[in-house]
């Protein structure tokens, strides 16, 4: 028995698993639907695929939540699961369902995917016969998504930095990247048996001022790290950031690095995709605000080509969107994507090179890394600063770059801490901002520019 199995049967073989089955399983995903993989729909599809977000306690809500979407014409399901699990406590999870189910008042803020079990929820995966994206905050996601693919959900989010740094304050970062990579070695195998299971990181990231080159370098690495260990299906993503022009170059950028550091990797044949996030800084209260400001994210969604759109409603402000506002906003999304027809391909040469030219000193910095394998050369990078997220609750990260908008709403670098950003392009980031200002004046700005649309 290898390695990886050896640790397989150790952790299905917790107290709140049900007789999980591996041969079972194995069957159930060599002969499950290809409608259920996202990874059919990015090759067959020729729109953006429209995906919202939702999830609640019991499999009723749940069931009558994916109702909603589909009739609301959905193109993949989310099942967003409670923090609870993600923190692996499940035993408060069964505990919270229990009290749910006898209430009717959720007491959960999303799906306890491993309470449920595979058996129940595979009967409504199956039921609608749609893809689900499966999201969940988990730094150790290693029986949440034996859970899932058992399951039929054929779309894993997170990554051992994106479901860490934004999130968590002390989980052990190396345990991260050691179960993340337990992760891609399943969702690599059970892609043999059909279609390649997709993996999605996750590039808001703290969505608070994160400039484009962090983005950027994370989602590469996410990718590396996945592609290494045999995933043939892969989806780099970002959220808006407030400035149209920057989200145009980001889109270029992205798409160019993440075909040329695959290939770098000889892995050049996996599919990489790119998903972008409406808006997920803090909403404005007005709720017409809110609407026209989803319609704005949908645009540029259209003008950087992203193949997946993950949507937010207009009541993100006042709370939890009810199922209501999540179809409507999903209607309202596919209603703007087919009208948006001939938009013009902009280019801003500069900007791009400025941002190619960050990404690339990072990257190398990150390569340069005397550890003797990717994950540790990572790690180790996070740890010394090359990277470096602002706005970050995590103890390792060192919170020393700061950054700001400039007039035209671009987020910029004005200090670089310890990530190596060249000359040129910090004299560049600084030169479009007045940092003739007091300090007091320029914290003013930041905490302005955090709350930009409300």
């Amino acid at each position: 028995m290898s390695l990886l199995q050896e640790e397989r049967e150790i952790i299905l073989s917790n107290e709140h698993v049900d007789n999980f089955d591996f041969a079972e399983v194995e069957e159930f995903v060599k002969n499950a639907n290809k409608e259920l993989f996202i990874s059919h729909h990015f090759a067959q599809k020729k729109k953006m695929l429209v995906q919202p977000r939702g999830g609640f306690p019991t499999y009723k809500k749940q069931f009558a939540l994916n109702e909603f979407f589909v009739n609301a014409n959905v193109d993949v399901l989310p099942l967003t699961i409670d923090s609870n699990t993600r923190l692996n406590d499940y035993a408060t999870a069964k505990k919270m369902l229990r009290l749910s189910e006898e209430s009717e008042v959720d007491m959960l803020n999303g799906y306890p995917l491993v309470n449920h079990g595979y058996r129940t929820t595979r009967k409504m995966v199956t039921h609608f016969n749609k893809p689900v994206s499966l999201r969940h905050g988990t730094p150790d996601a290693r029986l949440l998504i034996e859970t899932a693919i058992a399951s039929g959900i054929f779309e894993i989010e997170g990554g051992p930095i994106t479901y860490l740094l934004p999130y968590s304050k002390n989980f052990p970062l190396d345990k991260a990247f050691l179960y993340w990579k337990y992760v891609e070695k399943v969702c690599a195998n059970y892609s043999k048996l059909n279609l390649p299971i997709n993996r999605e990181s996750f590039g808001p990231l703290t969505a608070t001022l994160v400039p484009p080159a962090i983005t950027i370098v994370i989602q590469l690495l996410e990718m590396l790290l996945s592609l290494e260990e045999g995933v043939k299906s892969f989806s780099v993503s970002f959220s808006q950031t407030g400035s149209m022009n920057q989200d145009i170059v980001m889109g270029h950028v992205i798409r160019k690095m993440a075909k040329k550091y695959a290939e770098s990797i000889n892995c050049g044949d996996a599919t990489i995709n790119l998903v972008y996030h409406q808006w997920m800084g803090a909403f404005p209260t007005n709720k017409d605000f809110a609407e026209q400001l989803i319609n704005m994210s949908t645009v540029i969604a259209s003008m950087v080509g992203a193949d997946k759109i993950i949507t937010k409603t207009r009541e993100e402000a006042s709370g939890i969107p009810t199922k209501e506002a999540n179809a409507k906003t999903v209607a309202n999304t596919q209603y703007t994507l087919g009208i948006l027809n001939g938009l013009p391909n902009i280019v801003d040469e500069e900007e791009e090179e400025i941002l190619t030219l960050e990404v690339e000193a990072i990257m190398e910095a990150v390569f340069n890394d005397p550890a003797d394998t990717l994950w540790r050369k990572v790690f180790n990078s996070i740890k010394n600063g090359t990277i470096d997220v602002p706005f970050s609750p995590h103890i390792i990260n060192h919170n020393e770059m700061i950054t700001i908008r400039d007039a035209n709403k671009n987020i910029r670098i004005i200090k670089r801490g310890n990530v190596p950003i060249p000359d040129r392009c910090f004299e560049y980031e600084k030169s479009k901002c007045d940092l003739t200002k007091d300090t007091t004046s320029i914290v003013n700005d930041i905490i302005h520019d955090i709350g930009i649309m409300q």
